[in-house]
């Protein structure tokens, strides 16, 4: 073979092959060319497409094509029904064809690398399975006068006419701008890039730089580090736990060997690279509830069958990329060679994995406090039986839905209590406190809800919001894009707020600043008078409350306190309830509900405000004095009550609809819950109404 011609056989399901080991295949291969338009006949014997497009046809119908690396003949793709089928070149094609008493020879010398390929064959032609399914139903029911052969494809502005069945990753690039395209949207749905397409539409491509890129990554190496703890020990049941940002914890439900994390997170590592060496497939199968059910239990997955047990429909996607099923929450990779950038780890008794391995160094500097809150209310929620959204559903169902609210409001409760009993207890008497988290995190009611338990302790809050020291609208700073960068530290006046805080903690009386928000204007006395007497204490609120630019010593007497919904309910051993989406749903409905914002405008601004988290927040909360955990395992089945229709509203052609449809197909997850079983003091009261605090 030449040589472009020996780069053209690493594809498909000889891509698991070494140099060396291609090298050995060619001298089975002989290439044929055939021209546009050539019928290729049924023969004996295995031939691989090397380039070119072929259709299979069905008497005169297209019912799919076959893509470069895919075999065909006595027991290759459509063997079992060449007779009934035509395979015809759409344009000029390279064919290797195999010699079969030199394969057998090649397979002698090197049994493991046929073995690879063997296994990259059956994941592939389990993959084509299902649409191939699709596609001879079409043709055997379907009228020849409504049967449709050509599809007309939208990507970056400009329509391509290609045949049905043609596969996403025809049409998108593998990257833009370096950066590595993970999954694509159609008509403003995720779609894996290996799917084929068989209607009209907009296709777009997802980067990994991107936040649902992101997410899809993230999900693609939860099942990969899943598949490849089942390789390195069957009995051994692995699943994702509390998310960190920078990584996943990840947790193991039985541990009869007594493991040494940090040998077990080096064969883990190990394992998973092996299979992103492989290129492993990412395969997806639709199958009846009670075939996936059948499914997940065999893997000993209960969790995962208590939720499709309460599922609406009869069917349900599962992905996989080896041995092991979850369901398909988000469609993932094609395959494994773009996740590239993890590394498994031990860190301070814990077993995780990082998203970023050029980042690990920097990651593991962070305090992990925030971990081991998150693993302590888990433990909680374990000990009443909520493990799962599935067993939540269970729990609701049997009728406890108000001892859930009960137990899950006195957890916050008390940990407020504890958090006022730590400032009064301090060594040094506490003079400020600092409030900071990210957007929706429920600052607002869990600083009034702190002033109540300080006041039970003797002291007298008094509050102020950074948001007050803003500088005039046309001074604050601008983002990359030229937008004003309301996030940014530079966005306060921070001479005003150093002078002002200074003399309240010096005891002088003082008008507080304020900020019109409507004019954008800032007025640096504009607000009520204040001191801080004998028994009064300070709660600062904003997002740059931990950062240790703010205007004040510690010698002040400052207590920092970093609050955020840590914690969620994992549908099955991959997949979590992300905390930013809670985050996200609880902003959609108190903005739509209170503040006439759409949907659409918050699913659109949400990026902009996580840079602005991952910017100016969370890069704190290690010098948090303490953490508050603000998630409430209930609270997406009160959202869903107003969430299903104001993420409705969005209209189908709108960019939010990718995040939109994802959000509603999460909440349709879980059983509802009326508001009006929702305390009036509680936190989830921000973002629905009702509450008994003003805000």
């Amino acid at each position: 073979m030449k040589t472009e011609e020996l780069a053209l056989l690493k594809e498909g399901i000889f891509a698991s092959l070494e140099k060396d080991e291609l090298d050995a295949l060619a001298e089975c291969i002989t290439v044929v060319t055939y021209p546009a338009g050539q019928i290729l006949q049924a023969k004996s014997g295995f031939r691989i497409l090397l380039a070119g497009d072929v259709s299979v046809l069905r008497e005169s119908m297209e019912i799919g094509q076959l893509q470069p690396g895919d075999g065909f003949g006595d027991w290759g793709l459509w063997g079992w029904m060449q007779q009934r089928v035509t395979l015809r070149s759409e344009s000029d094609i390279k064919v290797g064809e195999f010699d079969e008493k030199k394969l057998e020879a090649a397979i002698a010398k090197k049994p493991t690398a046929i073995l690879r390929v063997l296994k990259t064959f059956a994941f592939m032609m389990d993959t084509h399975l299902e649409d191939l399914s699709h596609a001879l139903l079409d043709a055997y029911s379907a009228p020849s006068q409504h049967v449709k052969t050509k599809l007309n494809i939208t990507v970056n502005g400009v329509e391509h006419q290609v045949r049905i069945g043609t596969p996403l990753s025809r049409l998108l690039p593998s990257e833009i701008d370096g950066k590595p395209v993970v999954c694509g949207l159609f008509n403003h749905k995720h779609v894996s890039l290996n799917r084929p397409l068989y209607t009209s539409g907009v296709a777009e491509a997802l980067t990994r730089d991107g936040l649902e890129g992101r997410m899809i990554y993230r999900e693609s190496i939860s099942l990969l580090a899943i598949e490849a703890a089942y390789h390195i020990d069957p009995e051994l049941h692995l699943h994702i736990g509390p998310s960190l940002g920078f990584a996943y914890l990840l947790e193991i439900e039985s541990n009869p060997n007594h493991l040494d994390y940090k040998e077990f997170a080096a064969k883990l590592n190990e394992e998973m690279h092996n299979l992103v060496k492989a290129d492993v497939v990412f395969r997806r199968d639709y199958c009846s509830i009670d075939e996936a059910r059948a499914r997940l239990a065999d893997q000993g997955w209960d969790e995962a069958v208590k939720l499709l047990r309460k599922s609406r429909n009869s069917s349900v996607a599962m992905v996989s990329c080896g041995h092991l099923y979850a369901i398909e929450i988000v469609p993932l990779v094609a395959s494994a060679k773009i996740l590239d950038q993890f590394c498994v780890a031990e860190n301070s008794g814990e077993l995780m994995i990082y998203f970023d391995s050029d980042k690990v160094e920097e990651a593991e500097k962070r305090s992990l406090h925030p971990s081991t809150l998150a693993k302590q209310h888990d433990v909680w929620l374990n000990g009443i039986g909520l493990t799962s959204v599935g067993a939540f559903n269970d729990i609701c169902i049997a009728g406890d839905v108000s001892k859930i609210i009960r137990v899950s409001e006195g957890f916050h409760e008390k940990r407020i209590s504890q958090l006022a009993d730590m400032i009064v207890n301090r060594d040094k008497r506490v003079k400020v406190i600092c409030i900071a988290g990210p957007s929706s995190s429920g600052k607002t009611t869990f600083l009034k809800r702190l002033s109540i338990q300080l006041q039970v302790n003797g002291l007298t809050p008094k509050c102020i919001s950074l948001d007050d020291y803003y500088v005039d609208r046309e001074k604050t700073v601008r983002d990359e894009n030229g937008e004003y960068d309301f996030e940014a530290f530079e966005a306060l006046d921070i001479d005003v707020l150093r002078q002002q805080l200074h003399d309240l903690i010096h005891g002088k009386t003082i008008h507080i600043s304020r900020y019109n928000f409507q004019t954008g204007k800032s007025h640096p006395e504009g607000g009520p008078l204040m001191n801080l007497g004998d028994t009064d204490i300070l709660l600062l609120e904003g997002i740059h409350g931990l950062n240790p630019r703010m205007p004040f010593d510690q010698n002040d007497g400052v207590f920092r306190i970093f609050i955020n919904p840590m914690t969620s309910l994992m549908l099955d051993n991959v997949t979590r309830v992300s905390a930013t989406d809670i985050r996200l749903i609880r902003r959609i409905v108190r903005d739509r509900h209170t503040r006439a914002i759409t949907a659409s405008s918050n699913i659109m601004r949400w990026p902009s405000v996580r840079r602005g988290e991952v910017k100016h927040i969370f890069p704190y909360q290690m010098l948090a004095d303490a953490v508050f955990n603000t998630s409430l395992v209930y609270e997406l089945s009160v959202l869903k009550v107003y969430a299903d229709r104001y993420l409705l509203e969005v209209e189908e052609d709108d960019p939010a609809q990718t995040v939109a449809y994802r959000l509603r197909r999460l909440i349709d997850r879980f059983v509802t819950i009326y508001p009006e079983n929702v305390p009036q003091t509680s936190l989830l009261r921000e973002f629905i109404g009702g509450s008994a605090f003003e805000y």
